[in-house]
């Protein structure tokens, strides 16, 4: 429940959704972030470091779906324009590869990290403020890109300390396409059979008269019967391109990750097209991030495929943080210097005393340097 603080409440006070990270959970923050971004540059994407805050109209227009509620905005004093803060680090990478880089070759491969904010949370993430880290390839949508990015994202969460990991495959723009063609809807139904599915609803499916769309709430969950059920819907072949491109991409997959499939699943994909992907990892209970294919566009008429994902690594980090290094060495007065060079290149993290009254043990010391090797408090 939102609460007003008066003037005279704790001026420390740190407003609601937002948070400290202490010692141990910014270093794991750390951690996490370099071991998924290591990942990413090992695949051939270039980091890129966009702005925390830019025009509200850049932010809000650029992709199909974006929340203009969820901004936080303000007045920039200098232009007299509305500035946000940026909400998701997605629309910045489709900002940069339409304009600075619009002359780059294709497929462009980006990647990013940093903070996004939203305006409010919601019961099951109340966080407004999230690291957020990401890769695109700008250029193309193709099953082909969207395998490449699946395996990626897989890669980097695993990087980053995540196990049994596994891959909720749904098609964004399902129902509009059935509509278009075997099963035909009138216009104003696409939306309200839409809501019907998220919600998985067959009794509003059928006071809609939408009957034919209830076997979609039954094709769900693992990936090679889900996929059959699918097929069998789509007796007409307008989903016969992307049945096919789920398959390669779940056959590219292999065992690296268990594979599921929620084809009408839209929460999440609001700008996504053909393909769209949430990770899971065991133990976890949010999803670690989304992924698929979208389009880039702008006011000046520019209009590109891409492929990407968004990693939100927040429950890697807090899992991390519990967990005490096993090499932190602490140093008597008087250490040798060179030893402790030498460890610390190895990767030992080294505590120098400052007095004789330092504790090892209260300054979380698991060694102490004896001569020239660490021995265990």
């Amino acid at each position: 429940m939102t609460s007003i603080i008066s003037r005279d409440a704790d001026p420390d006070l740190l407003p609601e959704g937002l948070s400290d990270r202490l010692p141990a959970e910014a270093a794991a923050a750390g951690q996490v972030t370099r071991a998924m971004v290591d990942t990413m540059v090992s695949h051939g994407y270039a980091p890129v470091q966009p702005p925390l805050v830019e025009f509200e109209r850049s932010l809000a227009s650029r992709m199909e779906g974006t929340d203009r509620r969820q901004l936080v905005r303000y007045t920039d004093p200098a232009s007299l324009r509305m500035l946000a803060m940026r909400s998701d680090m997605t629309v910045q990478i489709g900002r940069m590869a339409a304009t600075v880089l619009q002359d780059a070759p294709r497929p462009l491969r980006l990647c990013y990290a940093g903070q996004v904010l939203t305006l409010r949370g919601n019961g099951v993430e109340p966080e407004r403020e999230r690291l957020q880290v990401g890769a695109e390839i700008i250029g193309a949508d193709t099953a082909a890109a969207a395998t490449e990015s699946v395996r990626v994202a897989v890669a980097a969460i695993k990087a980053a300390g995540a196990r049994e990991v596994s891959v909720d495959f749904t098609l964004p723009d399902l129902v509009d396409t059935l509509a278009a063609g075997s099963l035909p809807l009138k216009g104003n139904d696409v939306a309200a059979v839409r809501r019907e599915l998220d919600a998985k609803d067959a009794g509003g499916l059928k006071s809609l008269g939408a009957h034919a769309y209830l076997p979609l709430l039954y094709a769900t969950g693992p990936f090679d019967t889900a996929i059959e059920d699918l097929a069998r819907i789509d007796a007409g072949g307008a989903l016969a391109s992307r049945i096919a491109g789920l398959r390669r991409i779940a056959a590219a997959l292999g065992d690296e990750a268990r594979l599921t499939l929620d084809p009408s699943e839209r929460h999440g994909f609001e700008y996504q097209s053909w393909f769209g992907f949430t990770l899971y990892a065991g133990g976890l209970r949010n999803a670690l991030g989304r992924g698929g294919t979208y389009r880039i566009g702008s006011e000046n008429g520019h209009d590109e495929a891409a492929t990407g994902f968004s990693l939100y690594p927040d429950p890697l980090i807090r899992a991390a943080a519990g967990v005490m290094p096993a090499n932190r060495l602490f140093l008597p007065e008087g250490h040798d210097s060179d030893a402790a060079a030498r460890l610390r290149a190895i990767g030992w993290q080294t505590v120098a005393a400052l007095g004789e009254a330092d504790d090892p043990a209260a300054l979380g010391c698991t060694h102490v340097l004896r001569g020239r090797e660490p021995q265990p408090l």
